[in-house]
This record gives C-alpha cells, structure tokens and sequence, in this order.
C-alpha cells in the first residue's frame, strides 16, 4: 500500500478526477448491490468504469482502493473480496485459461451492529428471502457441503417448496429462486459423476463458506435444533 500510495502522486490527472472517478465506483457499486440482489460485482467492471477515459496502470487499483474505505467509513458497509471456489468439473478447463486477477469479484457487507442494521437497514419485506437462503444452505451444510439436486428438492418439498411450482405466494418461480443463490455465491452446481449427464449437485460457494456467514448459519442451525428437541420433550 505505502507503494501504491508513493506512485499514485505520478498519475498525471486532478484531485477532482480522482474523486469523481471514486464516487462513480461507490455508485456502482451500491446501484449494483440493489439491482441484482446482492450478486457479487465483477472487479473487471470496475475496472472498466475507471479506464475507460483514462490509461493510468496504477490508477485502477488506488481508486477501487479507495472507494473500499469510504464505503466503510462513510456507508458502513465492507466491500469483501470472494476467492472464487470452481467446481470439479472446470477446475482443469479454466487453469490455463484466466488469470487469478480476472476471477476477482466483490460482495458488499454491513459493517453496523446487529441490532443497528435490523432496526435501520434491513428491509422487513425481504426476510423471507433471508430465510430461504438459510434453510437451503443449513440442508447442504448439514449434508457435508455437498447435495444431489434430487435430495435438496426433496427437504425444500417437505418445507413446502415444490420446484414446479411457478407462482409461490413469496417466491414466486420456486426454481428461479433457488437459481438465484448460485448467482448470488452462496451455492455452485456441478455436474454429477456416473451416467446421468444431466444429474447435478449443489456445493456450498464463497459466501455460504464465509466466516461470518458461517457463524450466522450455526446460530440459525442450532435454534433449530432447539426448537425440534422442545418439540419432542413437549409431546
């Protein structure tokens, strides 16, 4: 970083275009954030926003720098890179293919207390979602990280949850929504080993795998678990 900042002084473009070009990343960031559900933001999109008008190779990286810190300092939110994890089946295709530095992608996390984010961020009318997502990756999660996709809609049938379904009263398309937590990194699918080519598996992905998040998942897990054995000694 001290190199970074010590070189910077030698890109030849104003303090007001730095900021500008700060601003126009936090904004896309956020408007991206809102506009895909959270999905994780590609770094090369970025990356394009700032060289589009300017050919600085060190310029890139100080602005996305710094819009890092002023989403913390000034949003309260962490703009968390993700190691993206590649199923079994790409592995091998890609390695000679893309370079680390093009994998890269952000997901962004409120940095708030708990309790401040649930009285003042989080948006009530989107907990369903929440809970879904936990539900499905508490079920891969406690199948080893890994699940046939057959078994997953099975558990998701017995909450209710058919993958015909097109037009749940919360989710509508069943499908669709379950599809969206792979867009989102919390699952991956791979292709099954053996015969069927078009049997498939769910894998826990980045975000599933973050500490945090995975913190999170065990509290759910264990309320759960606690609400089933209170069931039990209640009957």
């Amino acid at each position: 970083m001290a190199n970074l900042t010590q070189d910077i002084t030698q890109i030849d473009i104003s303090e007001e275009e730095k900021d500008k070009l700060v601003a126009d990343v936090i904004r896309s960031i956020l408007f991206k954030t809102h506009q895909s559900s959270g999905c994780p933001i590609k770094r090369d999109e970025l990356t394009h926003l700032i060289t589009k008008n300017y050919r600085q190779r060190l310029l890139p990286a100080f602005v996305i720098n710094e819009a890092r810190n002023k989403l913390t300092s000034i949003f309260g939110y962490e703009m968390r890179e993700l190691h993206r994890i590649r199923s079994s089946s790409t592995k091998q295709r890609h390695s000679s293919q893309q370079s680390a530095g093009e994998l890269k992608s952000y997901v962004v996390v409120s940095k708030l207390p708990a309790e401040v984010y649930l009285k003042y961020v989080e948006n009530k009318e989107n907990a369903h979602i929440t809970g879904f997502i936990f539900a499905v990756v508490s079920v891969v999660h406690l199948a080893g990280g890994k699940i046939p996709s057959e078994s997953l809609w099975y558990h998701l049938r017995r909450l209710g949850l058919d993958e015909n379904d097109e037009n749940h009263s919360l989710f509508g398309n069943i499908k669709h929504t379950l599809e969206s937590l792979v867009q989102q990194r919390y699952l991956q699918k791979e292709k099954c080993d053996g015969q069927d080519s078009n049997a498939m598996i769910y894998a826990l992905a980045e975000r599933a795998l973050d500490p945090s998040f995975n913190e999170k998942l065990k509290d759910y897990i264990g309320q759960i678990a606690n609400i089933d054995i209170a069931a039990d000694v209640n009957n």
